[in-house]
């Protein structure tokens, strides 16, 4: 379990101001001069050496993604950070608390990491619907400019560094990233075709780079106190701490920062108080976000809790929204729904996603209430796998996956469903 003083979010529930005094009392913006001044390509390094993956879903290395950006600018062009915070996967609410209570930290990480990129400045892309958390952040950045932290000379440092906050329109696909660069630009949230990668060409066609909230609010954390202490969390390839968010069948849902790899029970017994009535009540766990596949409670309840192990179990970490599932659920009606919610939010630019969502959500509908014949569960797999990899982003393998999870883990269930419709018209007819 995670001792109180290897915390980096020491407010992640708001029992202390978020302003600027506070903190700095809490140790943000402590002589942030001296961390610019190791130089561009040191910051890099040492987020290297701590084995920071990418906090939004993908996992992907943070320093390596960040040495994609250009070292210098042949053209003049300038290069920018995009930080996401739209937060729209069902389950997913870390980076809100972030941004509510501790948004200094964001700030300050935005700084540093955008210097390290050589970055002219950073656009923060908040979700339209975080109205209080758009406030608050907003009002944090006019703090940091007027203390000469941002701006001109920011925090003394010799560079000059512009925060820009943008609030989104509460669509989910621009949380993937160049549907974001392209909300940014005022142009529909549609995902651009890759090559070319933001870090050649992203925002205003200049290189960029995109990242979660919580991988740039825990740079300056590492910075000071080293990559070996967030390497020393975690199994090798999994390291740091991170933000958990567990909703659903517990007794106590909540938002707890903890070492990556803990044991799912651990995460469930030490903070959540438990499965509602024990845990032989647990039916399945989504363990990242509904965009990953649900794992048995059989599978789940030893497992370590990061992006290798999940991913061993035929599911992922994402954004580690953990939703919790006890026997009450209708495990196909929550499916379903989950697939109603892609069906909505597909953009509707690659004809497999647009149409094989809503094909996928009807499928689901019916097996859902039985009338289907046993034959159509093939069917569906057989849909799912038309729609998963042949998408321009991985809106279409989200929608996909939770459907073969509840195939692969709760056929059985799918398949009593039909027969006892069956069942009930064979009586009828007689």
């Amino acid at each position: 379990m995670l001792a109180d003083k290897d915390r980096i979010f020491t407010n992640l529930y708001g029992f202390q101001d978020w302003g600027l005094k506070a903190a700095q009392q809490r140790g943000d913006w402590d002589d942030t001069k001296a961390l610019i001044a190791r130089g561009h390509d040191n910051i890099i390094e040492e987020v290297k050496a701590s084995g920071l993956r990418g906090r939004g879903g993908a996992g992907f290395p943070t320093g390596l993604k960040w040495s994609f950006m250009p070292k210098e600018s042949k053209d003049g062009r300038p290069s920018f950070l995009v930080i996401n915070a739209d937060e729209s996967e069902p389950g997913s609410c870390k980076d809100r608390e972030i941004i509510r209570h501790d948004p200094h930290k964001l700030i300050e990480g935005a700084l540093v990491s955008g210097y390290a990129m050589r970055a002219r400045a950073a656009y923060i892309y908040i979700r339209g619907e975080y109205i209080r958390e758009a406030e608050t952040l907003q009002a944090a950045i006019d703090e940091a400019y007027d203390a000469g932290l941002i701006g001109k000379n920011a925090a003394k440092s010799g560079y000059d560094f512009d925060v820009f906050l943008h609030r989104g329109a509460g669509a989910y696909i621009c949380g993937e990233e160049t549907a974001m660069i392209e909300s940014l630009e005022g142009k529909k949230g549609q995902p651009r075709l890759k090559p070319p990668f933001p870090a050649g060409a992203g925002l205003y066609g200049c290189p960029t780079t995109v990242n979660n909230v919580e991988s740039i609010a825990v740079v300056p954390t590492i910075l000071r106190r080293g990559a070996s202490w967030f390497a020393s969390f975690g199994r090798e390839n999994n390291k740091g701490t991170k933000l958990f968010q567990i909703s659903g069948h517990v007794n106590k849902p909540c938002v707890v920062e903890e070492a990556l790899s803990i044991p799912f029970s651990e995460l469930i017994e030490k903070h959540c108080g438990g499965i509602t009535g024990g845990k032989d009540n647990l039916l399945a766990v989504i363990p990242g976000g509904s965009s990953v596949p649900l794992v048995p409670a059989e599978q789940i309840w030893d497992a370590p809790m990061d992006f290798d192990g999940l991913k061993d179990l035929g599911s992922g970490l994402g954004t580690a929204g953990v939703i919790v599932m006890d026997k009450s659920t209708d495990i196909v009606r929550a499916i379903s729904r989950i697939s109603y919610f892609y069906k909505h939010e597909s953009c509707g630019q690659c004809t497999p996603c647009r149409e094989g969502t809503g094909w996928m959500w009807r499928m689901m509908e019916r097996l859902r209430t039985g009338d289907a014949a046993i034959e159509e569960i093939d069917m569906l797999q057989q849909v799912t796998k038309q729609v998963e990899g042949h998408t321009i982003c991985a809106l279409g393998d989200a929608a996909a996956w939770p459907i073969q999870g509840l195939i692969r883990h709760f056929r059985p269930e799918l398949e009593r469903r039909i027969e006892e419709h069956n069942a009930q018209f064979a009586e009828a007819a007689e």
